[in-house]
């Protein structure tokens, strides 16, 4: 009975722990400035993600390691007695890898084009990584005038990408995973 007890009291322990660590990890990211607006063809998204880079992450990516932000943007049209109809749903990825022989951070954003932007400081970098600018959602043709739509945004910070094998060594890394709430907009076009 004694050993049930001990056992018992060293589970306990050990699940405290693992959550005041996954406590201590984790810290404020959040969407702002979302723009919706629109050019003469296509309606367009503006949103920055902020407080994406902790100490810890920007310790990590100035070791080396690949970090990837993931944004989710879904357009829908309010639909009074009717669930919402989505009418267009987007992933867009950007990858921040610092090269340590050249001091610049090499950065890919899916949505812009294949080509690596290459920044010469951190501070350039994690604007780039941060902001999404003239996205373009759907042309205009697919939405009707005078229609109730919602903007729907949500980010994924701080997947870490690991060279080989390291994810399964080193797998208190994905405590660094952050997601935002979902922020909606609102907006008649």
């Amino acid at each position: 009975m004694s050993s049930f007890i001990k056992r018992k009291g060293y589970i306990t322990l050990l699940c405290m722990i693992f959550l005041l660590q996954h406590l201590a990890f984790a810290y404020d990211v959040r969407l702002t400035n979302i723009i919706v607006t629109n050019t003469r063809d296509d309606l367009l998204v503006y949103l920055t993600v902020e407080g994406a880079f902790s100490e810890k992450m920007k310790k990590a990516v100035l070791n080396g390691v690949a970090a990837d932000f993931s944004f989710y943007i879904n357009l829908y049209q309010s639909r009074n007695w009717w669930i919402d109809k989505k009418i267009a749903g987007l992933k867009i990825t950007h990858t921040i890898k610092y090269n340590n022989l050249k001091k610049e951070f090499h950065i890919k954003r899916s949505w812009v084009s294949d080509k690596t932007i290459v920044a010469q400081t951190f501070e350039e970098a994690q604007k780039l990584m941060s902001e999404i600018n003239s996205l373009k959602i759907v042309p205009l043709g697919s939405l009707q005038k005078g229609g109730q739509y919602q903007i729907r945004a949500k980010a994924e910070i701080g997947k870490l990408t690991l060279p080989f094998y390291l994810h399964y060594v080193l797998f208190f890394v994905s405590l660094w995973d952050v997601e935002t709430d979902w922020h909606t907009t609102d907006f008649i076009y």
